[in-house]
């Protein structure tokens, strides 16, 4: 991984245009083609100013670096991301080993537990729902449940012990690289989780995102489900 603090600006253009102004910044480059454009402090300390996920073309004007070029096929059209550094602070190179032989980030007991009962029953995440794949893969991480609808619509379900913001974003970045592919365009997107924060309800419920709430012990049969186990 490279890590580059440097006072840079940078553009983008592609679904929108955005300008940052000259600034301190942290520009962090993943081995993976990852490239994200980081802030200290404000809303930018747990989200990058601006990010292009793999797969990525990278390049570099100068060395030491006067211009980095990130640029991704988006359909028929491109994203770019053009970051202008004027003075660079710090840039250092970490080796973080073979991915297969990162320690990954793995989902807790009950995140799997609940994504295992969800498979077997699909309904509870929306009605008529029906599975066609556990860890459907995509480029960027795998969606927990793929799934048809009654109209035969694919529907994307991402599962969380308790839903926050992040877990928004994480199913819109899903969704975003499903859609790219023209037999996934239509894709829906489904939040579940025993508990879903307010503000990641609003969040998702903006981005046309259903939000689901089960009950671990209704799913293992422990109980029998109330009249509104759920709220979509």
């Amino acid at each position: 991984m490279r890590l580059i603090v440097a006072r840079c600006s940078a553009t983008y253009s592609g679904r929108l245009d955005t300008l940052l102004p000259e600034a301190t910044r942290l520009i962090m480059i993943k081995a993976d083609g990852t490239v994200m454009l980081w802030a200290d402090g404000g809303g930018s300390s747990v989200k990058p100013l601006n990010w292009m996920t793999p797969p990525t073309v990278i390049e570099q004007d100068g060395e030491p670096p006067e211009r980095i070029t990130v640029r991704k096929h988006a359909g028929r059209s491109e994203d770019r991301l053009e970051i202008t550094l004027t003075e660079i602070l710090s840039d250092v190179t970490h080796a973080m080993g073979v991915p297969d032989d990162d320690a990954a980030l793995a989902k807790d007991g009950v995140e799997a537990h609940l994504q295992e009962l969800l498979a077997e029953q699909p309904h509870w995440c929306g009605e008529g729902l029906r599975l066609v794949r556990r860890e459907w893969p995509t480029d960027i991480g795998p969606v927990d449940l793929m799934c048809r609808d009654g109209e035969d619509g694919w529907v994307a379900v991402e599962i969380k012990r308790v839903a926050t913001i992040e877990s928004v974003e994480q199913i819109t970045r899903y969704l975003e690289r499903l859609r790219a592919d023209a037999q996934f365009a239509g894709c829906r997107g489904v939040l579940a989780a025993q508990t879903i924060k307010p503000q990641a309800r609003v969040l998702a419920e903006a981005r046309g995102i259903a939000c689901v709430e089960v009950d671990l012990a209704v799913l293992r049969g422990e109980r029998e489900p109330e009249l509104r186990l759920f709220a979509a």
